[in-house]
């Protein structure tokens, strides 16, 4: 077998290996809590499975508050997955960023 061959046949397992890690990736959970106010959870395919607000959280007069938490916990949420994701891709190419 050729070297090029070899090469191909390395980058075909890679990306078989990428496509299993980032399926597992996407079924895992990633939760965040904010304050007590605002909890969520999503999907590592970026889905938002759940959103928990206490209602107590709910002040008419400073509905800001409560946007900003939930965002928040939006982007801290999208920061773990991506996270994982480059755990991931280091662990199988030896490097971040997607090759495939």
């Amino acid at each position: 077998m050729n070297q090029m061959q070899q090469m191909m046949m390395r980058a075909q397992k890679m990306q078989r290996e990428l496509k299993k890690a980032h399926d597992a990736l996407d079924a895992q959970e990633f939760a965040v809590s904010k304050n007590g106010m605002v909890e969520l959870v999503m999907l590592g395919n970026r889905t938002v499975k759940s959103l928990t607000i206490d209602p107590e959280a709910v002040d008419p007069d400073n509905i800001e508050m409560l946007q900003d938490t939930i965002a928040l916990a939006l982007n801290e949420a999208l920061a773990q997955i991506n996270e994982a994701n480059d755990a991931i891709e280091e662990k199988i190419t030896g490097q971040t960023g997607a090759l495939f």
